[in-house]
């Protein structure tokens, strides 16, 4: 049976469209906690902007920004050839798996450190480089707020089943043409909503912010977002070459028309 699944280039594909899209969404959530300067990691001067009464706002993201707008596109050419079913199915298995991935984090911050490893085991020679205490790091790092991993899912959730929608109404609209419209525009859309609903979430409700703050920030990272968005659509294109090479342009086109009735 394993041999006839794996045999099939559909199947194959899917597996592996689905398991990137997982490793990514994953590894998004995980990286989430680091905020870091876009500007200065580029070597620019950082910006000083200003939105809703908030002065001084730069490109400062969550370093799992650098992946989310990856995890849309996944979303957009899983969508394109597997249709609405198929991407619903691994966003929740991929919900599910990031709160097992929780649980058991919150499992290993629960456990006792050894005493050597907690307070000797970090201590380098350099005291700039070294860590005290290496349980309170662990902690740190891996133990993200309840708030944030609601907001996390509530908005990947959301953000998944607008791209979704969307994606499939302009294909209807236009067929197999604009692959760029489809893509990009509701890659947009669900980026849109998703930047807000997370912080609305996490911070308005979870921690006291003002809305015009949240209103800020969530404008600096969608505008990030989008611009992201427009640099990856020759990106799609290649996946779409990619995959129709793989398939062959017969079977390719089979797929994506059933994917407009699923």
């Amino acid at each position: 049976m394993s041999k006839q699944i794996l045999s099939n280039k559909v199947n194959r594909l899917y597996i592996c469209l689905a398991g990137f899209f997982i490793a990514n969404t994953l590894i998004a959530e995980f990286v989430g906690v680091k905020i870091f300067s876009l500007e200065q990691t580029l070597g620019l001067e950082s910006f000083s902007w200003s939105f809703f009464g908030n002065d001084n706002l730069g490109f400062n993201l969550t370093a799992g920004v650098i992946l989310w707008p990856v995890v849309f596109v996944m979303t957009d050419i899983i969508n394109e050839y597997f249709g609405k079913k198929g991407v619903k199915f691994i966003s929740y298995l991929t919900v599910a798996l990031i709160l097992y991935a929780f649980v058991m984090v919150y499992g290993a911050i629960s456990l006792s450190p050894m005493e050597w490893w907690q307070n000797e085991s970090g201590l380098a020679d350099d005291p700039t480089n070294s860590i005290y205490n290496m349980n309170l790091a662990f902690k740190k790092i891996f133990g993200q707020g309840l708030w944030i991993i609601i907001a996390s899912l509530v908005a990947f959730l959301i953000g998944q089943i607008v791209d979704v929608m969307v994606f499939q109404k302009i294909k209807k609209l236009t067929g197999d043409g604009k692959v760029w419209l489809r893509a990009t525009g509701s890659t947009l859309i669900s980026q849109f909503i998703d930047s807000y609903v997370v912080l609305v979430i996490a911070f308005y409700i979870g921690a006291d912010w003002n809305i015009q703050t949240v209103l800020a920030i969530g404008t600096m990272n969608y505008i990030y977002k989008f611009l992201v968005a427009i640099l990856l659509t020759p990106v799609i294109y290649m996946a779409h070459y990619l995959i129709d090479s793989y398939l062959g342009f017969e079977v390719a086109q089979n797929l994506k028309e059933q994917a407009l009735e699923r």
